[in-house]
């Protein structure tokens, strides 16, 4: 496996970061990948920008940041406006329709996809947002298994929270079934 740089960006609440961690955990706890995860935030925890960097790869990381992602995912108009211009040609361009739109053609792979849209009408609750996101992006990179995503899940929320993720991360894998046929 080629190293896979991820970016995920979007605003402080919306759990960007947490899906890095859980990605990166699935990767080294269950699929035999060495991972490594890092955050940045904005100015304020909450609402502020933020962006999360992993990297997964079956071989020794020698550099722990991004500089150019294989996956950049953006879930604000801000984010995407600082971060498209970073993105590896041929990469995978991943967008929520509801925050953000597509300004510039970029040499990448862009997907706009209703993922806040479709976790309100399925679920109703927009908790589950980020993990319908990697759902979209563990279904187009195949990285990681959703029993894996799973696992990690299991260990992390409370049981009560776990079927209702397990919906969303199915929703997820669905929209990019979707967008890729």
């Amino acid at each position: 496996m080629e190293k896979c740089r991820l970016v995920f960006s979007g605003s402080g609440g919306q759990g960007v970061i947490t899906v890095a961690i859980i990605l990166a955990e699935a990767a080294v706890l269950y699929e035999n990948l060495i991972a490594v995860q890092s955050q940045v935030y904005g100015p304020a925890a909450r609402g502020g920008a933020t962006r999360s960097d992993v990297i997964i790869s079956d071989s020794e990381i020698h550099y722990p940041k991004v500089i150019q992602p294989n996956v950049l995912v953006c879930l604000t108009q801000e984010a995407y406006i600082k971060f498209y211009p970073i993105i590896r040609p041929g990469g995978l361009l991943i967008t929520d329709t509801r925050y953000v739109k597509i300004q510039r053609k970029v040499d990448a792979q862009q997907k706009e996809l209703p993922i806040y849209r479709t976790v309100m009408e399925e679920i109703g609750n927009p908790i589950v947002f980020n993990i319908c996101m990697l759902g979209a992006v563990i279904r187009m990179t195949d990285l990681v298994k959703a029993e894996s995503i799973m696992k990690v899940l299991k260990d992390r929320i409370p049981s009560g929270f776990l079927e209702m993720n397990r919906k969303a991360l199915n929703l997820g894998m669905k929209l990019a079934e979707d967008v890729k046929s």
